[in-house]
Parts: structure tokens; sequence; C-alpha cells
């Protein structure tokens, strides 16, 4: 089985964000970067698909020739490949143009089945793994948290606001993971040695125009400081009025 597992390097959740000088960035300057969580639960599904139905994992993802970093970990993990879709600026593109250059690599792969994360922990679009679905004309089943999936389809379950759903697929599928799907392992030292003499090819994405331009990136204002409107019991008949005057939330 062709197993691929679309990952992508995020700034990691201590990066401050701060407005670049054309105002419709931000400016990276000293961040780190790490891989986004739910792609980890991504590429720990392909590993387990890999274990339980053969064949070989794929790590795909579209960004500088600095996302090696996180490609490497994943490769130190167990995946057999690793792809980069070198883009210097990923953030100027909106989901459509990353789903499409994404689609064209994995039906050159041949793939079987994709694995992505539900949402990326930077910009929180969600739309990249439908969109996938739809340009390989795939089935998809997202936000899946538990899944059995064998060689010709699958059983998964997936939360919405209406409950717990389980719906049943053939292959080929995206499927997106979503939180409790399982628990991302550490590389072991073998892995991190034998992640050495794997290879990362590096190649241009398909040329796809982005339809969303960004026009303006503002910081929310800063909140209100707060204040101690007394000690113990006697500050409730002041908390209480400033939560009808002021709050207004009673």
């Amino acid at each position: 089985m062709k197993i691929v597992a679309c990952v992508k390097r995020v700034p990691t959740t201590e990066a401050t964000a701060k407005l670049a000088a054309d105002g419709r960035s931000l400016d990276p300057t000293g961040w780190q970067y790490m891989l986004s969580f739910y792609d980890e639960l991504a590429v720990e599904e392909a590993l387990k698909t890999k274990e339980k139905q053969g064949g070989e994992v794929t790590v795909v993802t579209l960004g500088p020739s600095d996302a090696s970093k996180e490609v490497r970990e994943c490769l130190a993990r167990g995946a057999d490949h690793g792809v980069i879709l070198k883009d210097a600026d990923p953030a100027a593109r909106d989901p459509r143009s990353t789903a499409k250059a994404l689609a064209a690599k994995i039906k050159a792969l041949g793939a079987d089945v994709v694995f992505t994360g539900r949402v990326a922990t930077d910009r929180d679009h969600a739309a990249v793994g439908p969109m996938l679905a739809t340009y390989l004309g795939w089935a998809c089943v997202g936000e899946v948290h538990a899944l059995e999936l064998g060689a010709e389809g699958g059983t998964a379950k997936r939360e919405t606001e209406h409950g717990v759903e389980t719906v049943t697929f053939r292959l080929p599928a995206v499927i997106t993971c979503n939180k409790g799907l399982n628990e991302p392992r550490r590389a072991s030292l073998k892995g991190i040695m034998a992640a050495k003499s794997k290879t990362i090819a590096e190649e241009a994405p398909l040329a796809v125009d982005t339809q969303t331009l960004v026009v303006k990136v503002e910081l929310p204002p800063s909140r209100k400081a707060g204040r101690i409107v007394g000690e113990g019991a006697a500050a409730v008949p002041a908390l209480i009025t400033a939560l009808k005057t002021e709050a207004q939330v009673l």
C-alpha cells in the first residue's frame, strides 16, 4: 500500500505575533518551528497503517527547504520517503492553491490513502484536507478519532455537533485526523540514525494561482486592565454591580 502523510511546518506555540512592515503579514523574526500537532497524528496513523497493511509511507510538505528538519523527524519515526514542494513563502498561498499542488504530487506518487491533520495549528483553516480530496476525486473522511482500515476500505468514527458519526468508505481516500485517534510515537535512536541515510526530495510544486489576497493584518485590541473590587464576602455586592452595569453579563 502506498501511504502519504501531508504535514506542515508551523511556528511553535511560544511564537510572538508581530506585524510585518507591509501591514499584510506577520514578521517571523526569531520564530522557532515545529510539526503541526494534528499532522503528528496523521504521520502516526500512516505508520500504523504501514505496520498493519505493509507498503511504504511518504511524507509530503509544501514549504521552504528549512522544513527538512520536520520532514527528517518524520523519517526518524519510521516514514520511508520525504518530499518538499519548495515554496519560500507558503503563507502567501490560499488553501486552494496548496491543495491543488499537493494533489498533483500525490497523483504522481500513486497513493492509495492520504492522511492529513484536521487543521494546521497556525492558520486554522481546516480546508486543505477536504479540498485535496476534491481535486483527487477521492472520498474524504474528516475529523476522524477512531479508524479501522483495511486493504480495500475502512470504518471511521468522527465527532459532530450531533454526536459520534460512524462511516464506512472505500479506498482511495483522504482522512483528516483528530485528537484521540492515536498517540504519536517519538523517534528512537535507531530511527534517528536510519533517517540520516534517507533522502528528502525537493522539487517545484505545480504552479497554481492564489485567488485570495490578504489586504490587512492587525492585532486584536489590548484588554483593559482588571481591578480588585474588594476582599471576601464584602466584595460580593460590588462585584454583582460591576457585572450588571459594566460587563452587562447579569
